[in-house]
């Protein structure tokens, strides 16, 4: 009998150290200490929080009662217990998202500066929970972290103006994101091949700019086709119950809406703010399209404003991202009305006049109390190889208020932005577009990618915000499609968003995500 209950005290002892030593956390916490003992959530647990945590108390019962069942009996008074406190003297040492945890013998306890603390708090018991669960009771090691993330912004972008994919997907995405921690979802709703808002004082953009008659399929420049319409927008009903989920996830959402090029299928909708005049259709084809707005005509600048003003009553986001990349100027060229506006105005290229544009679009955003966020196209320069340098060079400043998000270029062009006082996300597409395939952009080198890259001025360092990643999906039609693209890369840029360079660990983080994709009943017997 004795020698049967040591072997039993040896196996529980086994499968703590187990546990301990193969803990993995995505994103990984920056301050972690895994102590001797464990805590056992089984029988009677009460689960005890500030008034303005009790949403949270909520989502914390809820997780438990799914993660753990039957072994545990929620009450509202036990010995054991797990405890939630908003503590706003933290806010200094903690932020607005970090979190403390600590697991001991006798009960946990989760606190924060903010409520958004809380939740990330929440999220790695869970993770924990997940990963140390015994068979027979739910054994958590002791453990202490405090945990606060490495960036601000940490994004996540889907383009659904080429393909749709719905409130679902949409949904499930933010389920992932807010798992990972992360908190901007930016929402790539406009663009040459599908307007995907509802703007109701201008029907027309969804009437007729959401459809398609057909679709490229088979590549860039390919003649193929699918042979099958494709349509789709999200009504501001359906926008505000996705603004709702993601907002009780701690996620923001950034709109992007496209100008002044990448507007195809808004022209289609009103042929009178395009450049050309004509009347076009959706393109069924991708790349960059001639079609621009016609920004010698005021009509095109109310049009905007209104627009604006429906996307501002609807997303609490300040942030708002009018894209700007890409834009052929070729239209420009052939307009009177623009070469006569660049001849007023003084303004000596075309990249000139995309500033002009763009800084009259900033200061009705700046008026009503947003900031403008656009691809770094929006700067002028030497970006896209495409462009003659005559075109792109400048003498207008654009409104300092900006955030530069940038896709494209070097260390060089990063710095000059910063320079000149403007705050940056880093996307750097050869490091975060999740359209391309894992040969071009493997999950470790998507692991390794550096927001502030080792080159930049350690006094500009400050104005780097964050980074993103983009989903765009020209050439992803399904949902399987999506998430082989998506996942696991995402939990990559998670860690890359949260975890400091210092802390990281491939193959810790690679063990990590297969637990985590086992959690979320994702089959990925090989990870890429």
């Amino acid at each position: 009998m004795r020698r049967l209950l040591f072997f039993l005290v040896c196996l529980l002892i086994l499968k703590t150290v187990n546990a301990q030593s193969t803990l993995s956390l995505v994103p990984y916490p920056n301050q972690i200490e895994i102590k001797d003992g464990n805590f056992s959530l089984s029988g009677k647990i009460s689960i005890e929080s500030d008034v303005c945590l009790k949403a949270k108390a909520t989502y914390l019962q809820d997780m438990l009662s799914t993660l753990c069942g039957d072994q545990i009996e929620l009450v509202k008074k036990s010995r054991k217990r797990i405890e939630l406190k908003l503590s706003k003297s933290l806010k200094k040492q903690l932020g607005k998202e970090g979190y403390k945890l600590d697991i001991k013998k006798d009960g946990i306890s989760i606190e924060a500066a903010t409520t958004a603390g809380a939740f990330y708090g929440i999220k790695s018991l869970g993770q924990i929970l997940v990963q140390s669960k015994g068979e027979m009771q739910c054994l958590l090691p002791c453990l202490s972290i405090e945990d606060v993330p490495a960036f601000g912004w940490r994004a996540f972008m889907l383009d659904e103006s080429r393909y749709f994919k719905g409130i679902k997907v949409v949904k499930d995405l933010l389920d992932k994101m807010a798992e990972l921690k992360m908190n901007v979802f930016h929402w790539h709703l406009v663009d040459d091949q599908g307007w995907r808002i509802e703007i109701k004082k201008y029907p027309k953009l969804t009437e007729i700019g959401s459809k398609r008659k057909d679709t490229q399929i088979g590549g860039w420049n390919s003649p193929l086709r699918s042979g099958e319409a494709h349509e789709g927008f999200y009504t501001q009903k359906e926008i505000q119950e996705i603004i709702d989920y993601a907002t009780q996830r701690h996620i923001t959402i950034v709109p992007e809406i496209e100008m002044p090029g990448h507007a195809s299928a808004a022209i289609a909708a009103y042929p009178w703010l395009g450049s050309s005049g004509e009347q076009i259709e959706v393109p069924v084809v991708f790349g960059k399209m001639k079609d621009v707005y016609n920004i010698a005509n005021p009509c095109v600048y109310e049009f905007v404003e209104d627009v604006l003003n429906e996307v501002f009553n609807l997303f609490p986001s300040q942030v708002v991202h009018i894209g700007g990349d890409e834009v052929l100027f070729d239209q420009w060229k052939e307009n009177q009305q623009v070469l006569k506006l660049m001849k007023d105005e003084k303004l000596s290229s075309f990249a000139d006049a995309q500033i002009y544009f763009t800084n009259k679009v900033s200061n009705f955003i700046d008026k009503k109390g947003h900031r403008m966020m656009g691809w770094n196209d929006i700067l002028g320069g030497d970006v896209n190889e495409w462009q003659k340098l005559s075109d792109v060079e400048t003498s207008q400043i654009l409104a300092k208020t900006t955030i530069i998000h940038f896709w494209k270029g070097n260390i060089k062009l990063i710095e000059e932005a910063i320079s000149q006082g403007y705050d940056i996300v880093n996307s750097h597409h050869i490091y975060t577009y999740l359209d391309y395939d894992y040969n071009s952009i493997s999950l470790e080198k998507a692991y390794n990618f550096q927001p502030v890259p080792d080159a930049l001025d350690q006094k500009y360092r400050n104005k780097v915000l964050g980074l993103g990643c983009q989903m765009w999906s020209e050439w992803i039609p399904q949902e399987k499609d999506l998430y082989y693209q998506v996942l696991p890369r995402l939990a990559a840029y998670a860690e890359v968003g949260w975890t400091n360079k210092s802390q990281k660990n491939f193959a810790r983080f690679e063990a990590g995500v297969k637990k985590l994709f086992r959690s979320w009943n994702h089959n990925i017997t090989e990870i890429k």
